[in-house]
C-alpha cells in the first residue's frame, strides 16, 4: 500500500484517540490538519486502512461505523444509554467446545467477535440521580 500524508494524518489522529470515533468525527479531526480533504477522501482511507490491517472497524448495532486504531486483542464494551465504547481486555482463547462447534459447522474460523453492551459510569451515575 502506497504511503500518503493524508493516510499518515488520519492514521495519527485516530491512534491519538480512544473514543473509537466515527468518520465524521475523524474528518472533523483531520481538517484540523489538513483543511481541503474531503469527507470521502477519510470515509476510502479509513476502508483501505481496514482492508489493510491498519486499524480496526467496529460495527456497532445499528449506529455509525466506528474505527479504533489500537490492533492489540481486546474487546469492546458499548454503552445502551449513550453509545460511549470502551475497551476491555481481550477474552480467553477458544475452548474446546467452541472450537469444535466451529468445526462442526465446517468452517475455518478468521477471528471472532462479541459485543458487550452495558450502561457506561456517567450513565449509570446519571440514572441513580433520577
Amino acid at each position: 500500500m502506497r504511503k500518503t500524508r493524508q493516510r499518515e494524518v488520519i492514521r495519527e489522529e485516530l491512534t491519538k484517540l480512544d473514543s473509537h470515533p466515527s468518520a465524521d468525527e475523524l474528518y472533523r479531526l483531520v481538517r484540523k490538519r489538513l483543511p481541503r480533504i474531503s469527507l470521502g477522501t477519510v470515509y476510502r482511507n479509513l476502508d483501505v486502512m481496514f482492508r489493510e490491517g491498519m486499524i480496526q472497524r467496529l460495527d456497532v448495532g445499528g449506529s455509525q461505523m466506528r474505527f479504533d486504531g489500537d490492533r492489540s486483542d481486546h474487546q469492546h464494551i458499548r454503552c445502551v444509554r449513550c453509545g460511549r465504547i470502551d475497551d476491555m481486555e481481550a477474552l480467553p482463547e477458544l475452548t474446546k467446545s467452541e472450537r469444535d462447534a466451529v468445526k462442526g459447522a465446517g468452517y475455518r474460523l478468521l477471528a471472532r467477535r462479541i459485543e458487550f453492551l452495558g450502561l457506561c459510569p456517567a450513565c449509570v451515575k446519571k440514572a441513580g440521580r433520577h
